[in-house]
């Protein structure tokens, strides 16, 4: 019973972790309008699908990375097989549930954070919580880079940063290079290689991010005793795995697509281009090497440096600040969300104390979605200016990120267009139809 829970809980992130984050490989390809938003997600979760199956090199190594809680053979550590290694699937329950609720509270406000982070942070809260502090792999054993330090820490400082340059140089090599040549040819081409790159995001997000979920499922199939190959992944494992995060992308996630298409800076199809290229290039790399980044931080890091690397760009630095600020609490609170889900489920104990951990993420999950309800983004609206709120009604105390950004002046009318406005309105009514018909200009100048 609690093994099925932990695999229903775990195929949920993965769908979290979609739809989370589809931001990250089409978020810069809708907002350019090289795609249209419904075929983008759909396209993105294809490849995301594909993608699942063409390694497994991060599922081999994502909980040896960060919790102590296998050898080094990958098995589950003997101490923690006692009665059907039910104190190890509370733990990875816990956990996921720490992960799930981070996921679905940042996309409720339209923060686009680390899904793996938020994993990563509910797995450590959770065996920090059931086993202490030694339970954490904080460093590893010195040899290499590993542990959460190693693995998690340090990836997360240096990967947006090397994404933004990449994105950066590339920026402004193109403008360089395009000078001179008409918009009209440069702007076609660089939408197809949008559509290009960013499906190359959607295959490396496959390869990354999906295999975290497949290397959680199949530590607690050996945990339960019904799997003992730690060097292969049940092929159902992937497979499920695989569909459910294409399912999540395929559903879109626009509340991160808005913030990270139109909130961080207004992208062209040149920018967008080197800022996918640039992402799928660390993320692929990451990926041959077992680096279980954050593909987040990556796809962050290229739109912030195409903004950096086109000349004249606006950078909205505010909103740049929050999502950093989204980061770095992510690990510890997830983590605490896992530790108190696995306090609560060893109080009750047993199959209880694991139905009532995932009945209170249920609880949660719903009421998220349900406060979603009164301020929808969606395909029609995704791409609203920036400085105006989406479409829609919107309820007092909503989130910050759909409202309204300080008025900048280049968005306040001039003074001249102010008084032509002024001019129709006060004009007498038998005569204003026959001004529209006759002469457009005061209405044209109003517009």
């Amino acid at each position: 019973m609690i093994l099925a829970l932990v695999v229903v809980t775990a195929l949920a992130f993965d769908f979290t972790n979609g739809f989370h984050d589809t931001a990250n490989a089409m978020a810069t390809s809708i907002a350019t309008k090289a795609l249209r938003p419904k075929t983008a997600v759909a396209l993105s979760g294809v490849l995301n699908l594909i993608g699942a199956f063409l390694s497994v090199e991060v599922a081999l190594t994502v909980t040896n990375a960060v919790v102590k809680i296998q050898d080094k053979t990958g098995a589950p550590k003997a101490e923690l097989l006692a009665d059907g290694g039910s104190g190890l699937l509370l733990i990875i329950l816990a956990g996921l549930v720490g992960g799930i609720v981070w996921n679905l509270l940042t996309w409720l406000v339209g923060l686009p954070s680390s899904s793996s982070h938020a994993l990563f942070g509910g797995l450590i809260g959770a065996t920090v919580a059931g086993l202490g502090w030694a339970g954490v792999n904080w460093s590893g054993d010195g040899s290499k880079l590993d542990g959460v330090v190693g693995k998690v820490l340090l990836p997360a400082v240096l990967s947006p940063v090397i994404a933004a340059v990449v994105a950066a140089v590339g920026t402004w090599l193109i403008f360089k290079i395009t000078a001179g040549i008409a918009a009209r040819f440069t702007e076609q081409g660089f939408k197809w290689g949008q559509i290009g790159s960013a499906s190359l995001i959607s295959l490396a997000h496959g390869t990354n991010d999906a295999q975290k979920t497949m290397g959680v499922i199949t530590l607690a199939l050996i945990a339960s005793g019904d799997w003992s190959d730690t060097k292969n992944i049940p092929f159902w494992v992937k497979a499920a795995c695989a569909v459910a995060i294409a399912a999540g992308t395929y559903l879109g996630g626009w509340r991160i697509i808005r913030t990270l298409g139109k909130g961080l800076t207004d992208i062209n199809p040149p920018q967008g281009t080197a800022a996918q290229s640039g992402a799928a290039a660390v993320i692929l790399a990451s990926s041959h090497l077992g680096f279980a980044l954050s593909t987040t931080h990556v796809a962050t890091g290229s739109v912030l440096g195409s903004g950096l690397g086109r000349p004249g760009a606006q950078v909205r630095w505010a909103v740049a600040g929050r999502m950093v600020a989204a980061w770095l609490i992510t690990l510890p609170a997830a983590g605490l969300i896992g530790a108190v889900m696995w306090w609560i489920g060893h109080l009750i104990g047993g199959i209880p104390g694991a139905v009532v951990v995932f009945v209170l993420l249920v609880a949660a999950s719903v009421a998220m979605w349900l406060r979603s309800r009164a301020h929808q983004v969606s395909s029609d609206n995704v791409n609203d200016e920036w400085e105006a709120t989406p479409s829609g009604p919107a309820p007092a105390g909503d989130s910050a990120a759909f409202h309204s950004d300080p008025v900048e002046a280049d968005s306040v009318p001039h003074a001249s267009a102010l008084a032509d406005v002024e001019a129709v309105v006060q004009a007498p009514a038998e005569d204003e139809t026959d001004a529209a018909i006759t002469d457009p200009a005061p209405v044209a100048a109003a517009n």
